[in-house]
């Protein structure tokens, strides 16, 4: 319980700042709207689709959800990405969020495997 607690409390500190990127974004005229919107929904989804998973109604139910983490944890990312690339975020002001999304990308692209090997063997 405790490391499901360090995962939720990480995720809802990334959604944190997701939304803080967002709202300097929403602030910019053009696409930067457009993309903002994408990364809050990827970015927000995280958390809230971890706090489903342990609510889960079945035992099954939470690495159906974690797997669905692991999807919008990676299209953050992409969208980070693309902030940078594009320069619409100066690349200097992303490493923290972009590192962080990488480490939440990593942790629960592991326990989705462990998930999957004790459920599937």
């Amino acid at each position: 319980m405790e490391k499901h607690r360090h995962i939720q409390e990480g995720a809802f500190d990334f959604a944190v700042r997701v939304v803080k990127l967002c709202i300097h974004l929403d602030g910019q005229p053009g696409v930067s709207r457009t993309l903002s919107n994408q990364l809050l929904r990827s970015g927000t989804a995280i958390g809230a689709n971890l706090e489903e998973g342990i609510g889960a109604q079945s035992e099954a139910d939470y690495p159906t959800k974690v797997s669905i983490v692991c999807k919008e944890v990676r299209e953050t990312l992409f969208w980070l990405k693309l902030l940078a690339a594009t320069e619409i975020v100066p690349q200097e002001r992303l490493p923290g969020i972009t590192d962080e999304c990488n480490q939440l990308v990593a942790i629960l692209m592991a326990t989705a495997k462990r998930l999957k090997e004790r459920c599937y063997g």
